[in-house]
């Protein structure tokens, strides 16, 4: 929080939604600087960009949703999240056992009032770990109950984040805590852990192929033997990647 009052960013696809919540928030003294966003690219670039306080979050939104959102950023920037949601039933129950805050559409102005007070004596208190442990087992929660398969991809892009569609991806590969994806002869990185893109890639299409690489099976064009039981793949952009020993019983996935 700023001498300014706290900030708060509004994000929701539907510009009626946006503007009422905007309208409730800055009748708070205690409120400073309002953002907005229409959809949760622009939402990650605004986190990363303005550190709000305060972010009250559409839960669907196309493209990128709203657990997609807290996905994409790094914990340590992730201001304290009010949860907006037309009813869901599994969404509602989650929020609950998760003790994190939410309001439903249509928007209840009494409801949206105990919204923003829990969510300032939040700010007051500091981003603790408790509170990102809750979201974090929230997201993790979520993704379990709710394993839809990617389809498209927040990454960053010279400073910038990009919804990627994956059937462009030839490989990716593990870069510390990051991912590469490499499209189209461009690459991409999203900070995750090889192992976690994986439960969430389509198992049919994306093959990992080493400890380090998975491979878009749409996207090979030719298989090699090489030496001690390893196979050299060849990708649609001319990339080599190794099959190692270990992985051998995924080439049935490139079977024709």
């Amino acid at each position: 929080m700023s001498g300014g009052g706290l900030s708060v960013l509004i994000v929701d696809d539907e510009r009626p939604a946006r503007a009422k919540v905007r309208r409730f928030v800055a009748g708070d003294p205690e409120i400073g600087t309002i953002f907005e966003a229409a959809d949760g690219v622009r939402a990650v670039d605004v986190v990363r960009e303005e550190l709000p306080d305060l972010l009250f979050l559409d839960v669907q939104m196309p493209g990128l949703d709203g657990f997609g959102v807290l996905e994409a950023l790094d914990p340590g920037v992730l201001p304290h999240v009010v949860f907006v949601t037309a009813f869901d039933e599994y969404a509602v129950r989650a929020f609950e056992v998760h003790a994190v805050d939410y309001v439903l559409k249509p928007f209840d102005v009494e409801r949206l009032t105990l919204a923003l007070a829990r969510a300032k004596e939040a700010v007051g208190r500091g981003r603790d770990g408790e509170d990102r442990r809750r979201l974090t087992q929230l997201l993790a929660d979520v993704r379990r109950e709710r394993p839809d398969r990617l389809e498209r991809l927040l990454v960053e892009r010279d400073d910038r984040a990009v919804l990627l569609p994956l059937a462009r991806v030839d490989h990716i590969e593990s870069a510390r805590n990051y991912a590469v994806l490499h499209a189209d002869r461009e690459t991409y990185r999203v900070r995750a852990t090889l192992d976690r893109l994986e439960e969430r890639l389509d198992p049919r299409r994306f093959v990992r192929v080493s400890r380090s690489v998975i491979v878009n099976a749409d996207r090979v064009a030719e298989l090699r033997p090489w030496s001690h039981g390893d196979w050299i793949i060849v990708l649609s952009d001319g990339a080599k990647v190794k099959l190692s020993r270990r992985y051998r019983s995924r080439l049935r996935h490139f079977d024709p």
